[in-house]
């Protein structure tokens, strides 16, 4: 019987785990309790005891000292990658006098830095290089010019006062494109490329894929063409060719899928193209939309290999779009990799809400591209600015000769996309700190500006052009780009910044201390907060915004 005893409070132990510092362990209360506990054990426990007394004389808790744990511990380790990058700096105009760089609408650094605020980390934990900035500033919708006439874009440009360096001014650029209601957009034919490895199968992947894509099932139309081909250890074919309008069995397929196996992703995206095409539509957007939590372990697994690949099959002519899904061991670069070469875009899933923004809100920037290889160039004039930085797209950086390339690979511009562009720049000479309405006041209002257009600042900051923003575009079928310029100087400036432009430097400011950037200047989160509380958050983004930036003050 006495062994009977033992046996059960032995294996209570090892259910409810040894408890220390709150009294005796439990294995040695289940010896005590037996009546086999020694001598020196007991004097043990005496012993433990009076320091467990000491410490609550001293002021230390019963709480305090119930638990032995490790009090830098957070959270559990993830395996989640994101590509290297560097933050470039500051820019002499007379060493560096022109900035080029690829357009960017993806969105996903976002979404995935708004999962990872939500998760508990705080600015200084978040991880090296998961956030870009200029992926930020392109989540978000702008007052921006429509384009006009036969031009695909309409450009905004607005200067106004660097909200974190005194010294500086900041340039804000606008580029938006036509909206196209879907249901007048050209035929598509869309291939679903869903990975249904065991990575996958978590809730935040496969479920709220399987959701995201009934989603846009809803909102396809007879004109349209579906295939599904999934991957794991291997490729399967689901739905081949299948009319848009037959969406009970688009989503039947899609609810059917399971999740298991290994990742063999570059096998999948070759089944993929091939079927777009079998399918393709001429005259038509064709596209494959790779959904993944980008962990792909098996064939061909590193940037390198998957950009190679994919470099190939862009010239079929067939876009790509991709859907990041999950959390822990998602591998963003491989995601942006296939993205930026596959001529496509990249947004992350972290819900629902998200999954409607991307594929049914913004359905037609999402799905059909209209402009292609977009290149922006900026020449700065060294007679007003004396240095400048680009806030964020330093994975997009080309060389000056690049942008007159047609051969060197830029970003895609969907309908109803816009892209935005910040530039800190430090004038030759500061501007005159005094607004019109303050010169209007002053007795001698006309004796100042006089004397105020003498020096060689205030001549050359508001009569001469400050840059010329140049961009080359591409359409979808074609291979040869199309030039626009645009002369830009002191009639952008804006001595009262519109709430558009004092938003976009709420985020670029917040962007910099999230990214961890070396060039912070006077950024703080405490700014962020009264710049968004002082302006209108006109929708539901905006608003979760300024939710997100309380979360981590």
């Amino acid at each position: 019987m006495r062994k009977e005893i033992i046996a059960v409070l032995l294996s209570i132990t090892l259910l409810t785990g040894t408890l220390t510092g709150c009294g005796k362990s439990t294995s040695d209360t289940a010896a005590s309790a037996a009546g086999i506990t020694e001598s020196t054990e007991a004097k043990a426990w005496t012993e433990e005891a009076a320091t467990e007394e000491e410490k609550t004389v001293k002021g230390e808790s019963y709480l305090d000292g119930c638990y032995d744990y490790d009090p830098d511990f957070t959270r559990k380790e993830n395996s989640e990658e994101y590509s290297e990058w560097e933050e470039k700096g500051y820019s002499s105009v007379m060493k560096e006098p022109v900035s080029t760089f690829s357009t960017d609408v993806d969105t996903a650094s976002y979404s995935n830095l708004r999962r990872l605020i939500r998760e508990g980390y705080s600015i200084d934990e978040l991880p090296e290089n998961a956030v870009r900035i200029e992926e930020m500033l392109n989540y978000f919708t702008y007052d921006y010019k429509e384009p006009e006439g036969s031009e695909p874009f309409g450009v905004t440009a607005k200067i106004g006062k660097c909200p974190w360096n005194e010294d500086a001014e900041l340039v804000m650029l606008g580029l938006k494109t036509e909206d196209i209601d879907y249901e007048d957009a050209p035929a598509s034919n869309l291939v679903f490329l869903l990975d249904v490895s065991g990575s996958m199968y978590a809730d935040d992947k496969l479920p709220l894929l399987q959701e995201a894509f009934c989603l846009l099932a809803d909102n396809l139309t007879e004109k349209d063409r579906v295939s599904i081909v999934t991957y794991a250890g291997d490729d399967t074919v689901v739905l081949e060719g299948v009319s848009g309008d037959k969406t009970r069995t688009i989503k039947k397929a899609l609810m059917g899928l399971e999740a298991g196996g290994g990742t063999h992703g570059s096998k999948g995206i070759e089944t993929a193209y091939a079927l777009a095409e079998d399918n393709f539509i001429k005259g038509g957007n064709n596209r494959v939309i790779l959904a993944t939590d980008g962990d792909l372990n098996i064939g061909l697994t590193s940037e390198e290999e998957l950009e190679e690949l994919i470099t190939e099959k862009k010239e079929s002519g067939i876009f790509l779009s991709v859907l990041g899904f999950g959390t822990g061991n998602i591998k963003d670069n491989k995601m942006e990799t296939l993205a930026d070469k596959g001529n496509g875009n990249y947004a992350y899933i972290d819900s629902l809400r998200e999954a409607n923004k991307v594929l049914v809100e913004e359905m037609s920037a999402t799905l059909l591209t209209i402009c292609k290889d977009v290149k922006l160039q900026v020449e700065f004039n060294p007679a007003v600015v004396s240095e400048y930085r680009l806030i964020g797209y330093e994975n997009r950086a080309l060389n000056k000769e690049d942008f007159d390339d047609d051969t060197k690979d830029a970003g895609e511009i969907g309908a109803g996309h816009s892209v935005t562009a910040l530039y800190e720049v430090i004038l030759k000479e500061p501007l005159s700190g005094l607004s019109d309405e303050d010169i209007n006041d002053l007795k001698y209002s006309d004796e100042y500006r006089k004397e105020q257009g003498k020096g060689s600042l205030e001549s050359s900051a508001t009569e001469k052009e400050w840059f010329t923003l140049s961009i080359r575009y591409k359409k979808p079928a074609e291979n040869e780009s199309s030039l626009l310029t645009y002369p830009i100087g002191f009639e952008s400036y804006m001595e009262n910044p519109d709430d558009d432009f004092r938003f976009a430097g709420a985020v670029a400011e917040f962007g910099l201390l999230a990214s961890h950037s070396e060039n912070p200047e006077d950024a703080s989160v405490k700014n962020v907060k009264k710049i968004l509380k002082s302006i209108d958050l006109d929708d539901e983004y905006k608003e979760e915004f300024l939710e997100l930036v309380k979360e981590v003050e």
